[in-house]
Formats: structure tokens, sequence, C-alpha cells
């Protein structure tokens, strides 16, 4: 498996030389597990350039298999792990920014005193990516919006339902307002919070006919309101990131309401690293108030 984990790192990585540095390898070592890759499956992988590595086009399609073998192997590993007990068990989270900030520090905290030598990884991403971790095997199982198109043919439960807040300067003529709507918030400078391939807030917009005038898109809700106190332009943002923030912002309801579903996404439970599947159980009985 070692030269399937090296062909993955150099792609993650772009660097023969970063990848030798993160597995513990010398360069040329790093070139000769790829060398013996390559020869197993007659062709060229990799290119190499200036510029950096490159995938060639039977590296493109060979991918997503060397993904998904090297995948199996790690959880072959970890259930060879789980038959010498829970406590030696890793739990791989695909998780965004609002989730990762305000309800795993308290649930691994809490996990972690029943279960103290279970490693947590957090994979940091959006609905799309998180679905396809999940998919290939690079998480155990992830936090996701279900109507998200990407999350189709995954497994989900339901946790709970996150409504979302108009976020605007705090010199801004809305802060007036008890609650805005959509036809408040159309023509100012939108700044979009990217979530892969569905915003919630864009789906509201369309469903009236109307286009916001985005100017700004950014993958993390912390920027935003940085941006947004900086009188850059406005956002809905999740009431769940909002709950705890220390910016000279003002937020407002919407009406009508526009709300998300937060829920677990994963494969198939039954063969999950047993460490994952406690853990998945743990947040239900935490979060999972929807009925």
């Amino acid at each position: 498996m070692n030269r399937y984990n090296a062909f993955i790192k150099i792609i993650e990585t772009g660097s023969f030389t970063k990848s030798a540095e993160q597995l513990g390898y010398t360069q040329s070592a790093i070139s000769q597990l790829v060398h013996s890759l390559e020869e197993e499956l007659s062709t060229t992988l990799i290119l190499r350039s200036r510029k950096g590595v490159s995938l060639t086009p039977d590296g493109e399609e060979f991918l997503p298999y060397i993904k998904a073998v090297y995948n199996s192997y790690r959880e072959l590993m970890e259930k060879y792990k789980e038959m010498q007990g829970l406590q030696k068990g890793i739990v791989r989270i695909g998780t965004f920014s609002s989730v990762s900030s305000n309800w795993l520090p308290g649930l691994m905290k809490d996990f972690k005193t029943k279960y103290p030598s279970v490693i947590f990884e957090l994979h940091q991403g959006e609905y799309t990516s998180i679905a396809q971790w999940i998919k290939e095997g690079s998480v155990d199982f992830g936090f996701v919006n279900p109507e998200a198109d990407a999350v189709a043919n995954l497994k989900t439960i339901p946790l709970q339902q996150d409504e979302m807040l108009a976020v605007i300067p705090s010199n801004h003529p809305l802060t007036v307002l008890k609650m805005v709507s959509l036809e408040d918030l159309v023509n100012e400078p939108y700044i979009l919070l990217d979530e892969g391939q569905l915003s919630e807030p864009l789906e509201y917009f369309k469903q009236k006919n109307l286009q916001p005038n985005i100017q700004y898109r950014a993958h993390d809700d912390y920027t935003i309101m940085s941006m947004i106190e900086k009188d850059l332009g406005i956002s809905i943002l999740p009431k769940l990131v909002l709950s705890r923030f220390d910016y000279d912002i003002v937020t407002k309801e919407i009406s009508p309401p526009i709300v998300r579903t937060i829920s677990l996404a994963f494969k198939n439970k039954k063969v999950l690293p047993i460490a994952s599947r406690y853990f998945m159980d743990f947040i239900v009985e935490q979060y999972g108030r929807i009925t």
C-alpha cells in the first residue's frame, strides 16, 4: 500500500519533496514507489515540470480507483484495530466551520472522557467536498445538508434545523428594521458563503425570482464576518456560527425564514470502524432533535 499512499500524497501536496517529508521517505524513495506503481499499471501516471506535478490522462482515470483501494486497506486496518478494542480507534469526520467550531469541540471532549485513546481527524470542507470524501472513503462520515445533490446515494440522519440570518455592517440603514426580507437585501453588495453545489440563500432568492448582487465569494464564515465588519457588503449566514462571534456587525432575522437541515451522512454504518459508529450514535444522542 506504500506506493498507493505515496501516489495519493503527491497529488494532494503537488510535490514529490513535500510528500516525501510528510511520509518520512527520501525523495528518491518516493520516486521509486511511483515508478513501481507505474510499472504495475503499465502506464505513466504523473508528469513533472517546473510548475510542479500533474496527472496524465491515465493518471486521472486511475486516481479514484487507487484512492478506493488504499482507503479500503485503511478500513481493513481499522477493523483489525477494532478487534483489538475500541480504545485504538480513529474517527475521520468531514465537517464545515459552523459545526466544527460549535458542536465538535464539546462532543470530542465528552467522548474522550469515555474513550481517551480515540483519535480524531477533522477534514474541513463544504457539502460537495464532504460528500465526495465520504464516497471515496477519505472520511468515515460527515455533516451535510441532505438537500445537496452531491449527497445523493448516501444515507443521512437529520440532526437539527439551523435558521440563517442576514448579517450587515453595524452602520447600515437596515439595522433599524426588526426583520429584513430578501427584497431588502437583493441590491446590496452580497458576500456569498461558497458551500459547493448548494447554497441555501441562493435557492431562496431563486424561488422569489431575485438575483443577489454577488460581489465576493468566500469559503469561511469568519472571513465573511470580518469582511462585513469592514463594510464590504452583507451576507446570509447560519445562526449556528453566529452564536459566538466578536465582530462589529449586526444580525437580523429574515422574513420568511431561511432554514437548513444539518444531517450526518455516511455510506454504510455497519462497515465503519467501531469508534466512528459509537461517535455517530453519541452525536445523534446529543443533537438529533428532528422527529
